[in-house]
């Protein structure tokens, strides 16, 4: 039986970048679709109010990453805010990349805020510290396509890191069973790095614009993250 995957989207791309990569919801159908747990995903775009109806239930719910800032006061993030923290208080599990991930920590009592270490970019490495079950294919260290420049900064006290690096302390979190977190993006590919790194060069600067493009090198992956997800949302906890 295939999990069902409610993805809220927080973003519209950027018009140039639409025609070939669509949205964030589609580069996740096309991420999931490459790990071996079966499950279907309809999208819901949150900045222009779509949300499930209260009959449809899933057996997830993931948060996208978005232009915007988690702690932005707009009407649409505090609209989805109150959505998730009510499937948080009903116990369905909760999945967030960059703006979901620092959304979350936020919502349950963390900090998310601009970082002083500036623009993430490119290909990042970070070493876990921490091993579960529903991490499988087991690593060593990790590496994901990266581009923010907000950062959790205070976890909430009952989560666990799980990936860490000097630029990035929280770079990935879990709550027990039911919410799981990443700052880097699974389901970039180096192409769409490239292209986002583009658009920013001027913001971004010479230098940071430069060593991002050089790290696209490097291979990363958004693939087992894939399945650390979906296996992390069929993950039944074992009752003592």
């Amino acid at each position: 039986m295939s999990l069902r995957i409610c993805i809220l989207e927080t973003d519209i791309l950027r018009p140039e970048l639409v025609d070939q990569y669509q949205g964030y919801g589609q580069m996740f159908q096309r991420l999931f679709s490459q790990q071996p747990i079966a499950a279907e995903f309809t999208v819901y775009n949150v900045m222009q109010g779509e949300y499930p109806s209260d009959e449809q239930t899933f057996d997830a719910y993931l948060v996208t990453g978005s232009k915007a800032d988690s702690f932005g006061t707009d009407p649409w993030i505090e609209t989805l805010r109150e959505y998730l923290l009510s499937r948080y208080e009903r116990g369905d599990k909760l999945l967030g990349v960059c703006f979901g991930h620092q959304l979350l920590a936020l919502l349950l009592g963390g900090k998310s805020e601009r970082a002083t270490q500036g623009w993430g970019v490119g290909t990042h490495n970070y070493k876990l510290a921490a091993k579960a079950p529903w991490m499988s294919p087991v690593r060593e260290e990790l590496t994901l396509l990266i581009s923010h420049q907000d950062q959790v900064t205070s976890l909430p006290e009952n989560a666990t890191v799980i990936a860490s690096s000097d630029f990035c302390p929280f770079a990935a979190y879990h709550i027990n069973d039911q919410v799981l977190c990443f700052q880097g993006h699974p389901e970039f590919i180096h192409d769409y790095s490239r292209a986002l790194l583009d658009l920013r060069q001027e913001a971004l600067g010479s230098q940071i614009y430069s060593k991002g493009v050089a790290s696209l090198e490097q291979e990363h992956h958004g693939a087992t993250v894939a399945e650390w997800m979906m296996r992390f949302v069929a993950h039944k906890p074992e009752v003592a």
